[in-house]
């Protein structure tokens, strides 16, 4: 099993290409189910969630080549499958996303309950009461969804009891192809649905509410092909520019969008970081000054993202001051806090929330991932740390960033990947 082995104490200088979004790729590439026409999608992230959607699709039936310029391109003509398999679902949560395209396109779905990180419960019953809304029936049968329908999807008007990323793009992609209007209220307004929105209307879809909470879909009856770049990734690029304030060093992260990352920017700049965005790119410059402990309370966007939360725990740990990191989202979300008190990390967990008092020095420790983001925050609080680290079960973070060694090491990171 892999792990990384970590020398910290050195401030990361340097500029960082960032990939583009795993959370935006993963729906876009469901999305490409709606058509029979091939899709060429630009700036795909070429990771294990990646790799796992992608043959998905093609145990659904669907082509995926890469061309020489690593574009994908995709062509779901001859899906002669509708049963996404225990044996890939299991491992990752974003195949539930593959029902709404294969009901509204097919008239019928199997979907094995997913899996993913061990984060807390993630429920996907407001995904299967919208397919219900739009006629579809839905059974349980052997650990599978099930969904079926005689006829079209019909469009209606559904709102969500809590805000879904994962139920607004499903029932999203459903109702492109539903007959007449379908209204989502309550939906998520992540960027990455404004991504999948623009992707969706590249192919023919009409569909109205950006950057809002009600989402109106025309339904038309055929969907065509469609060349796109997906977005880059805001989590990425804001976890390299904690990284650069918690080493006191200064990294420009370059292919980013500063405006999917108000709430970050701001609290980096609470806590002391000198932040700069000059177009496409964020300078985060920690080399004066005193790094200072921030409160936040992670909520549903545009406020604070959950996928930030370790990352800025791991901040804290190593800043001047007291404050207090509270979780909304998901329950099993602070267990990074654990393996950073084996470093040293004055962290006490209270609830929902963990109150961290900081210190400048904490030293290297083995410590272990639970997930994505608890994994990159054991890497930043290994690069802040005297010493060395040993990160173990680093498939997590191989889920969500992109030879994440590497760009660390091109910014003066003393990180290497072992086998044991």
């Amino acid at each position: 099993m892999d792990y990384f082995k970590i020398r910290g104490k050195t401030p990361l200088h340097g500029r960082i290409p960032i990939s583009g979004a795993k959370n935006a790729a993963l729906p876009i590439l469901a999305a490409t189910l709606l058509t029979d026409k091939m899709s060429t999608l630009l700036n795909v992230p070429h990771l294990n969630d990646i790799t796992t959607m992608v043959e998905l699709l093609g145990a659904l039936g669907t082509d995926v080549a890469i061309d020489e310029s690593m574009a994908l391109k995709v062509s779901a003509a001859q899906v002669n499958n509708q049963r996404a398999p225990y044996e890939l679902v299991k491992t990752m949560r974003a195949s539930i996303l593959v029902m709404g395209p294969l009901l509204a396109r097919f008239g019928r779905a199997e979907v094995s309950f997913p899996g993913g990180c061990a984060i807390g419960n993630r429920p996907v019953d407001l995904h299967l009461k919208g397919f219900e809304a739009m006629g579809a029936s839905i059974d349980v049968r052997d650990g599978y969804i099930v969904g079926s329908t005689e006829n079209r999807l019909k469009g209606c008007d559904f709102t969500f009891d809590t805000v879904t990323v994962g139920g607004t793009e499903n029932l999203l992609m459903a109702a492109v192809l539903a007959e007449g209007r379908t209204v989502l209220r309550n939906a998520a307004r992540e960027p990455e649905i404004n991504d999948l929105i623009a992707f969706l209307r590249g192919m023919g879809a009409e569909i109205e509410g950006d950057d809002t909470s009600t989402l109106v879909i025309n339904g038309v009856s055929k969907l065509g092909a469609n060349h796109y770049s997906v977005m880059p990734d805001r989590i990425e690029a804001g976890t390299f520019l904690v990284a650069a304030a918690a080493t006191r060093g200064c990294v420009t992260v370059e292919n980013a969008n500063a405006e999917h990352l108000g709430i970050v920017l701001e609290k980096l700049r609470d806590a002391g970081v000198k932040v700069i965005v000059e177009g496409n790119s964020i300078t985060a410059d920690m080399t004066e000054g005193q790094l200072t402990s921030i409160d936040l309370i992670t909520a549903p966007y545009p406020g604070f993202p959950t996928d930030m939360q370790a990352q800025f725990t791991a901040l804290n740990v190593v800043a001047h001051g007291v404050g207090r990191i509270t979780e909304t989202i998901f329950e099993n979300r602070l267990m990074q806090a654990h393996e950073m008190s084996r470093m040293g990390a004055n962290i006490t967990v209270d609830g929902h929330s963990v109150i961290i008092r900081g210190k400048s020095n904490i030293d290297g420790a083995p410590v272990m991932a639970s997930d994505l983001r608890a994994s990159a925050s054991l890497v930043i609080a290994g690069l802040a740390a005297n010493g060395e680290t040993h990160v173990d079960r680093i498939y997590h973070i191989d889920r969500g960033y992109e030879r994440i060694e590497e760009k660390l090491q091109a910014v003066g990171a003393d990180i290497v990947r072992k086998s044991r």
